[in-house]
């Protein structure tokens, strides 16, 4: 696995480089052609990662997605569902850090693709800004992917959802998608060894609009939360290599009521 991580690494920097530069004739095109490349360049890695590294994905529940433009929640566990989820989704946009956007080459194509970038620095006026591109992008008929918990968390780590996905569900009239996967016992966050297992991205029944914001937050939390630990039990049983942490909370989990 050592191996095949460290040829995954190459594969994935040398096919970022060629499709950055040789899709730029795309861009031409407009937003349309910006998202053939990101489509192409997406579906690329998460292939190859399965190809190279033997991972095997799979996806539940994906005639739950709505039609049209909605928010879509993930779980944040690692790099691996920035890419996976764009390919499923008809017109996607992400919420990132500014600081992405600086990257050369990597950082133009993510302007183009119409991503809401904000500086964190700034949380009041982060957060209007992600509330207005949201308005904007859902009105547009696309799907603005909002990991809740800000950054990425060890498989089986306590949660920390910020509020923030309450104040935008409150302010944009649409539906909210929670998804949750266990793609970080595989592909670990700030790690370069992948790990032997199956990453299962499953999609959950949406959240639709106009409840209060605050039974929103908690029925995100808490159908997201119960998905994840179910799919870790379910990993650590069908014999994947689990970190550390995820493996102490699947301990906590199925340890005999006293």
């Amino acid at each position: 696995m050592l191996i095949r991580s460290y040829l995954y690494s190459f594969a994935f920097f040398s096919v970022t480089a060629v499709m950055a530069i040789a899709g730029a004739p795309f861009a031409l095109g407009g937003h349309r052609g910006v998202m053939i490349v990101v489509k192409a360049w997406t579906s690329t890695l998460i292939h190859l990662h399965s190809l190279i590294t033997g991972t095997r994905h799979e996806y539940r529940h994906l005639e739950r997605i709505p039609p049209g433009g909605f928010i879509l929640a993930s779980k944040h566990q690692s790099t691996f569902e920035t890419l996976a989820l764009v390919p499923l989704l008809a017109d996607p946009a992400f919420i990132l850090k500014r600081e992405l956007t600086w990257i050369p080459v990597f950082g133009w194509w993510l302007k183009l693709a119409g991503n809401i970038a904000i500086d964190r620095g700034s949380p009041t006026a982060a957060l209007r800004k992600v509330i207005e591109g949201t308005r904007a992008a859902v009105a547009a008929g696309r799907q603005v992917i909002i990991f809740p918990e800000g950054t990425r968390a060890e498989a089986g780590a306590r949660p920390d959802y910020k509020q923030g996905i309450a104040q935008i569900y409150k302010s944009v009239d649409a539906p909210v998608l929670p998804v949750a996967h266990n793609a970080g016992a595989v592909w670990p966050r700030k790690a370069r060894v992948h790990r032997r297992g199956t990453i299962v991205v499953e999609f959950l029944e949406p959240i639709p609009p106009g409840l209060k914001p605050r039974d929103m937050f908690q029925k995100l939390e808490s159908d997201i939360e119960a998905a994840c630990d179910r799919l870790l039990v379910e990993a650590s049983r069908r014999g994947d290599d689990l970190p550390a942490t995820a493996r102490a909370r699947v301990a906590e989990l199925t340890a005999p009521a006293s």
